[in-house]
């Protein structure tokens, strides 16, 4: 039995040595970390847009900045265009057929800690390591030990809770889901820095896990913006080409103009117009997990459906639901055993620049974001106020930080409420005078910061202070 425990302690000492010396050569090249970050996403680059944004930022203020991540979806061509930014692909996990859940996910989460920290050692000497939790497991412990072998602050920026979002799947007193908890509170205690993205958090944080947050609401950046009626041509007609219900519903007596189920070029006039008995353009997105209940808003559509067959004056409706994930293709089940007349749904995934080009087209936003802790905000609705686009969202704790009612949107409790604003704001579609446009022109006058000034005022000074 003893020499067992000095077999085991051997091999630990085997393995921990090349990190120690590794790290210790690291911390003799410190000289060049001071505008070195490394900014780790254990997920998707291209579907993580706030890390995204840090990364761009940093490097805009002179930082060299290696971003850790997966790539299974392209990120902005900023990013890959920066001399001053690499991305540095993740390896994913074997996938295991063998064994159960639990089993399986003890296995990906060593994987994942053994390979990080093997690349995080690998990278050139930081002065911070910025890390996006959720998820966190087994992320903050792997980036707070090599913070200490290296001599980085590691900066976590919380945008919820990892084991509020497995709870949804567990149950909130699965032991695992306990387990996650206390995982995250004590190794977010070890922390340099926290960042998060509501003040509610920010409390929430203080008061029951006694760490101290700076709050960076998400802002949206630059390029989320009214799309203007040229582009938003040339979107529809791209789009046309593999999704129906962009597509003109009938054909121009000219065959020289160009149409599409929204728009209209008339190549004498070389003027793009919104086509007349246009349908309604209605934006959704997300990432198709369990804090998002689609059956609400296809429950809203069907009672939308019920009011336009029974004489209502609304238009038809097209709506576009964008992302990617795990429930996917259970709604696209659901939506495909409609038959509805006056709604065509799609659910395209869209390349990156052409995402902020459909939202400053739409006529409408639909958020199902309820948010598993109750503190975060959806990014989604930040993205489509920096378009102008007003937003109808479902209510949840801390929202109100986010969207006024009555002023920039609309906030609902169930499908009963959500069909009733729809047809409240699509009566007399396109009404100039309408709810529609007042809460655009309010959006238009709000003055709201960008991205890039608000990280300015919030994150640099914390940077350059420590």
């Amino acid at each position: 039995m003893a020499a067992s425990w000095v077999l085991l302690l051997e091999l630990c000492l085997l393995l921990a040595l090349p990190l120690l010396l590794l790290g210790g050569w690291k911390r003799w090249r410190r000289g060049n970390a001071a505008r070195h970050v490394v900014v780790v996403v254990l997920g998707d680059v291209g579907r993580s847009p706030r890390m995204q944004y840090h990364a761009l930022s940093l490097a805009k203020h002179g930082f060299s900045v290696t971003l850790l991540g997966f790539c299974n979806s392209r990120p902005r061509a900023e990013l890959l265009r920066s001399d001053k930014i690499e991305i540095v692909k993740l390896s994913e996990p074997p996938r295991l057929a063998v064994g159960s859940r639990i089993l399986q996910y003890g296995i990906t989460v060593v994987f994942h800690a053994v390979h990080l920290l093997w690349m995080l050692m690998r990278t050139e000497p930081a002065a911070y390591i910025f890390l996006q939790n959720p998820p966190g497991l087994p992320g903050i412990a792997v980036c707070w030990l090599a913070s200490c072998f290296c001599g980085s602050k590691l900066v976590v920026d919380w945008h919820n809770y990892g084991y509020s979002i497995m709870g949804l799947v567990h149950g909130p007193s699965h032991p695992i889901v306990l387990l996650a908890k206390w995982y995250e509170r004590f190794f977010g205690r070890l922390t340099h820095l926290n960042l998060c993205v509501t003040n509610a958090m920010q409390a929430d944080l203080a008061e029951n896990w006694h760490i101290k947050a700076v709050t960076v609401y998400d802002k949206p950046a630059s390029f989320f913006k009214e799309t203007p009626l040229d582009l938003q041509h040339e979107l529809f007609l791209k789009l046309g080409r593999t999704h129906p219900p962009f597509r003109a519903r009938s054909e121009p007596s000219d065959p020289a103009v160009e149409r599409s189920a929204f728009t209209e070029w008339d190549p004498r006039s070389g003027t793009v117009t919104h086509l007349r008995g246009r349908p309604a353009l209605l934006v959704s997105s997300t990432s198709w997990t369990e804090d998002e209940d689609f059956s609400i808003l296809l429950a809203a559509l069907e009672k939308f459906e019920q009011l336009s067959l029974h004489g209502d004056s609304l238009p038809p409706l097209v709506c576009v639901i964008t992302g990617k994930g795990p429930l996917k293709e259970y709604y696209s089940r659901l939506l495909g055993q409609r038959n509805f007349q006056h709604i065509q749904v799609c659910t395209p995934w869209l390349e990156a620049e052409d995402y902020p080009l459909l939202l400053g087209s739409a006529d409408l936003g639909v958020c199902l974001h309820k948010s598993s802790s109750g503190l975060d905000l959806p990014m989604k609705v930040v993205d489509m106020f920096g378009c102008c686009l007003p937003v109808c969202a479902v209510t949840f704790k801390c929202l109100h930080e986010l969207v006024k009612h009555e002023e920039n949107g609309l906030v609902f409790k169930d499908s009963d409420e959500l069909a009733a604003q729809f047809q409240m704001l699509f009566s007399e579609f396109p009404d100039p005078v309408g709810k529609l446009n007042l809460f655009r022109k309010n959006l238009r006058e709000s003055q709201q910061l960008r991205w890039d000034e608000s990280w300015e005022r919030t994150v640099l000074p914390l940077l350059t202070d420590t």
